[in-house]
């Protein structure tokens, strides 16, 4: 079984980081195949980017009709709506999936993350989600590009961030909005004082999940 992790910004490092946590999610039966935005920006860090970043991700739909399903690994969810409708395969975008795990058993949640100017997308996704519960977006403060070029600036950035939102807004979890804050959010899971939703290893679980659904249809 092949899962495709389509990351759709330019780095091919955080495309590899990705897929090394999509991996130890998925287990030793699954195979988790990366891809890189061919064009775009290293970081998406506002709504122009996030949208330029759908039609990359778009363009890479002839070679993700080989895997058995898609992750799209960027909080937005860019270019979810059209490869499925390009598709035939199960497509799961993260924060689709970490909103879903968040918001289970009507839980309050809220998003914590190191990209302010896409917070309107942020709370634009949970509305069209149907997530009532969702509390808000909390951010981290600082240029995005330098906090998330450096592991334990974000780490401890973000920590803050959790922080505020269970202290504001009395959340039941908080989700990590950003594939390539991966690493960071793995770092706080045990530390969080609120459970603490990985979007890629939610997106995994997600996806894993409609594959069996499928299958037994």
């Amino acid at each position: 079984m092949t899962l495709a992790l389509v990351n759709p910004n330019t780095s091919t490092t955080t495309t590899a980081v990705m897929v090394d946590i999509a991996a130890q999610e998925a287990g030793a039966d699954v195979h988790i195949e990366g891809f890189t935005a061919p064009f775009g920006a290293p970081l998406i860090t506002g709504p122009d980017a996030l949208d330029h970043a759908a039609e990359a991700v778009v363009a890479l739909a002839p070679e993700l009709s080989r895997a058995d399903a898609v992750i799209v690994a960027a909080f937005g969810d860019p270019g979810l709506s059209q490869l499925r409708s390009i598709l035939d395969v199960p497509v799961t975008g993260i924060a689709e999936a970490a909103m879903a795990e968040a918001a289970a058993v009507g839980r309050r949640f809220a998003v914590a993350t190191t990209t302010p100017d896409l917070v309107s997308r942020i709370s634009e996704t949970a509305r069209k989600l149907g997530h009532h519960g969702f509390a808000g977006t909390w951010t981290t403060t600082g240029d995005p590009v330098v906090v998330t070029t450096d592991p334990d600036a974000a780490t401890s950035a973000l920590m803050e961030a959790i922080l505020a939102a269970v202290r504001d807004a009395q959340v039941d979890a908080v989700v990590i909005g950003g594939g390539p804050l991966a690493v960071a959010a793995r770092a706080l899971v045990k530390t969080s004082p609120v459970p603490l939703i990985e979007p890629v290893p939610a997106a995994v679980r997600l996806s894993l999940s409609r594959i069996r659904e499928g299958a037994d249809q």
